[in-house]
């Protein structure tokens, strides 16, 4: 799938960090990508998030293709553990933009957790046995 995606002169800048669960979690449905571009629906605000290696943008339905928050500049080696959080610039294009970024951060991970889940195949592997069939000609009828 293909989405062009306008934005305009930002309008805030804000320093913020991303819990480590979901940078990790981004990243792994990032790497599970044939595109490396993940699209997740974030249906509780009517949002689109798309996420690639370089930056997270988030369109809201109301203006279509027009970002209206983008997460840029992931500093993960600013971290000296896995579980650290990461530092990122949270970049609003939009007046919505800002009492949509604290929304977000509690949707956007629900969301995410679930489109996971969605891979995952849940409990152990099971043997199916298959009754053996005579080939044909081979049956005994009495």
């Amino acid at each position: 799938m293909e989405i062009t995606v306008y934005r305009d002169r930002p309008i805030a800048r804000e320093a913020k960090t991303l819990p480590a669960a979901i940078y990790n979690l981004s990243h792994s449905l990032i790497a599970r990508s044939p595109a490396g571009v993940v699209f997740v629906p974030i249906r509780g605000m009517q949002m689109l998030a798309i996420l690639d290696d370089e930056e997270f943008v988030f369109l809201d339905g109301q203006y279509k293709s027009w970002v209206e928050i983008a997460w840029q500049h992931f500093q993960p080696q600013a971290r000296t553990a896995l579980d650290e959080p990461v530092p990122y610039d949270a970049v609003i294009y939009h007046p919505d933009g800002t009492k949509n970024l604290n929304r977000l951060m509690a949707e956007f991970p629900r969301t995410l957790y679930a489109l996971s889940e969605k891979d995952k195949i849940d409990g152990p592997a099971k043997v199916l046995k298959f009754e053996a069939r005579h080939p044909p000609g081979t049956d005994t009828i009495t």
